[in-house]
């Protein structure tokens, strides 16, 4: 990708994304993503009603009546967006590859952010973290995400979500609200050390606001019957001969699928962690909408 090409998928972006975290989302995070504490606003008059615990004696001593302290939430936050760049997301078979999708989607959860006043920052990972861009406020950091969004190459293939959740929890000390954006093409596998891809992500639902959005293809879910298909492991690189004319191919695939997908319903339940799963080819915006309000 030329430098002319990739400022104009920067700006198509922009365009589409801006205007939507502007128009529809703006609302739903505000109320959704709230902030931690309260911080002092003014002081008026007491009405009936009002908490006594409230009052400024100070104030009522001087004005000879009572008046009260009014608080409000302290809404600036810090939104982490967890990017999965591992091979898997250069895949696409109906109207744009996954990857196009995760860089809409973290676009306009960018946009919503800096909205409200809120920093974002980026975590890249594949089976490591390949990059991480520190949360900052502003349009022109905002920017700068989505250009390494849609030009940034990793160094490996795989995918490893315990890596990218460890970075979360260690580099960000204060809670935050984190949005995990990948495929979960890799399902959850026990480490040599006997610790299961559950302990990163209990301990970092823990610690911060964790919320999973799983981007796929149709043809991830389900195979169709074409004959026989040579099909690679964009991770692996290992290819394999594979005849889809014969259901019992096609239904061990899905059954797969439905078996990862229940898998990671097991772990979301018993976290209680927020989640969405959108196909390339549905509209991302009424998921979003789900997510926030779920």
């Amino acid at each position: 990708m030329t430098s002319e090409e990739l400022l104009q998928k920067v700006r198509k972006i922009e365009i589409k994304t801006h205007g939507l975290s502007k128009n529809i989302f703006a609302g739903e995070y505000h109320s959704q993503f709230k902030g931690r504490g309260m911080a002092f606003s003014e002081v008026r008059e007491y009405q009936p009603g009002d908490d006594v615990r409230s009052i400024d004696w100070n104030v009522t001593a001087r004005m000879n009546r009572p008046y009260i302290k009014v608080y409000e939430e302290e809404r600036e936050l810090t939104v982490m967006l967890l990017v999965d760049v591992s091979g898997s997301r250069n895949f696409g078979t109906v109207s744009q590859m996954k990857r196009d999708t995760m860089a809409e989607v973290a676009a306009t959860l960018a946009f919503s952010t800096i909205e409200n006043n809120d920093k974002v920052g980026v975590i890249f990972f594949s089976d490591q973290v390949e990059k991480f861009i520190p949360p900052k406020k502003g349009k022109s950091h905002v920017l700068h995400i989505i250009r390494e969004l849609l030009s940034f190459e990793p160094e490996h293939r795989g995918t490893d979500i315990n890596a990218a959740l460890e970075f979360l929890t260690n580099a960000q000390k204060r809670r935050c609200t984190a949005f995990v954006i990948s495929d979960l093409i890799t399902p959850p596998q026990p480490s040599p050390q006997g610790r299961g891809h559950v302990d990163p992500v209990i301990i970092a639902s823990r610690k911060h606001d964790l919320n999973v959005i799983q981007i796929y293809d149709r043809r991830d879910a389900e195979l169709p019957d074409v004959g026989l298909l040579k099909v690679k492991d964009p991770e692996t690189g290992a290819r394999v001969w594979t005849d889809t004319s014969l259901a019992s191919v096609r239904e061990a695939y899905a059954g797969a699928w439905r078996a990862q997908q229940e898998a990671l319903e097991t772990i979301y339940s018993k976290t209680g962690i927020n989640h969405v799963s959108m196909r390339t080819d549905e509209d991302y915006v009424k998921k979003l909408m789900q997510l926030f309000r779920n």
